[in-house]
């Protein structure tokens, strides 16, 4: 049979077949021959609660019986009022109202319009400027890699995204620099786009409480429109509900995609504060945002995320991520040894390093690395030269020690053929 998938971020000029998967459960996704991986990035950091989760599953099912899908301009439905009513009880506090979507890039994209426009209703003809961290990813739309730093994900589209001032992520060392230039270029026509204490795509980077509280502080003096970028962060990956609460200064909107539903169904929120709400309240329909998509507020998705949110609320989740942190704080203490591994680093349930250039992006090591964990029974995909995991809260404590051997192994194997 004739192979017709383009699959995302595979260069097919490469890979002449990919495992075929055809289960999942747990922690664990088994493919075609019966090979078993474990899935130590709860495959693209979404899987919370691990696969096939039978109460999700009920949940969906369910609803899947009473009403599937309605147009979500014009109508509204239970599932959706009861998930942003939830929410309300674990997000920083404020006075929130939430706006349905797809994914973690379209929850920016939906950010960003939602901003410009903001800024614009409070001015006519305001000139607004944009501040992103290096290092930053958002996403793959047009808006979304705009407000990145360019980096390999952009380089085929740089002359068409918009301008965005780029300042130093305030990274251990770096942080009196980002407060500087926060100084020098933020005002109050300016959106500050950021993603918490973790940097996810950008290679994990990881920066402190303290840090992320004096860069929002600054940015808010300066009257800047604050953009969380959660997708990643948000749902106890940082051993919080959300990173934000990391600071009392509660930002303007929160995107949340990927766990939003325990990795069940796409369904993406970008969550803003009642101030730009308002704004966009007027008896002129030009005036209101104009933004929306087939999917918007599908039930189906509202069910899985309240399932989700079920699971979270428990107390054996909280004790399974505390669980994780002190695991992945183990391991980082055994990847001590090995002399090419750099920069070790973990917060919460994610844990990374460098391996044989920090920094870099050495796509041929990627894939070496790629290739001997898949073959260990181990999906773990690193970012160029960054090797992490990010497990599903299910998880058990053998499993872990388990991936530590095993990125230990690796690396040693490579290591002994290279030297």
């Amino acid at each position: 049979m004739e192979y017709r998938i383009w699959h995302p971020f595979t260069q097919h000029g490469q890979k002449a077949e990919l495992p075929e998967i055809v289960a999942a459960s747990g922690s664990w996704i088994t493919d075609k021959s019966g090979k078993r991986y474990f899935d130590a990035i709860s495959s693209w950091w979404v899987n919370l609660h691990g696969h096939s989760h039978p109460h999700i599953a009920e949940r969906v099912n369910e609803q899947m019986k009473t009403l599937e899908h309605v147009i979500f301009s014009g109508f509204t439905h239970a599932p959706a009022q009861e998930l942003c009513n939830r929410l309300m009880n674990h997000l920083p506090k404020n006075d929130w109202k939430f706006f349905f979507s797809d994914n973690g890039s379209t929850a920016i994209e939906v950010a960003m319009k939602m901003a410009i426009q903001y800024l614009r209703q409070q001015e006519a003809g305001t000139k607004v400027k944009v501040i992103g961290l290096e290092g930053s990813y958002h996403g793959d739309t047009f808006g979304a890699m705009s407000v990145a730093e360019r980096s390999v994900f952009t380089t085929s589209w740089d002359d068409f995204l918009f301008d965005v001032v780029h300042i130093p992520a305030p990274l251990p060392g770096s942080e009196n620099a980002c407060l500087e230039a926060l100084e020098r270029h933020a005002d109050s026509n300016t959106i500050f786009i950021y993603e918490p204490l973790v940097q996810g795509a950008g290679g994990m980077r990881m920066y402190s409480d303290e840090a992320l509280h004096q860069m929002l502080s600054v940015a808010k003096l300066k009257g800047c429109v604050l953009i969380a970028d959660e997708v990643m962060t948000g749902f106890g990956r940082t051993g919080r509900w959300f990173a934000s609460s990391a600071s009392a200064i509660v930002p303007d909107i929160i995107c949340l995609s990927k766990g939003l539903t325990g990795g069940a169904l796409p369904m993406s929120l970008t969550v803003c504060g009642n101030h730009l709400y308002e704004a966009f309240l007027d008896e002129r329909f030009i005036k209101g945002f104009l933004h929306g998509h087939s999917f918007t507020g599908n039930p189906v998705g509202c069910a899985a995320a309240l399932a989700s949110l079920d699971l979270m609320e428990e107390n054996e989740t909280w004790m399974a991520i505390s669980m994780i942190e002190k695991e992945i704080a183990k391991i980082a203490e055994r990847l001590t040894v090995l002399e090419r591994v750099t920069d070790i680093r973990h917060k919460g349930t994610i844990l990374a390093f460098e391996y044989a250039g920090a920094g870099s992006y050495d796509h041929q090591m990627r894939e070496v690395l790629y290739e001997r964990f898949m073959h260990a029974g181990h999906l773990i995909r690193p970012l160029g030269n960054t090797v992490y995991i990010m497990p599903p809260y299910c998880t058990t404590k053998k499993e872990l020690e388990v991936v530590g051997t095993v990125i230990i192994d690796v690396i040693q194997s490579i290591e002994e053929e290279q030297f």
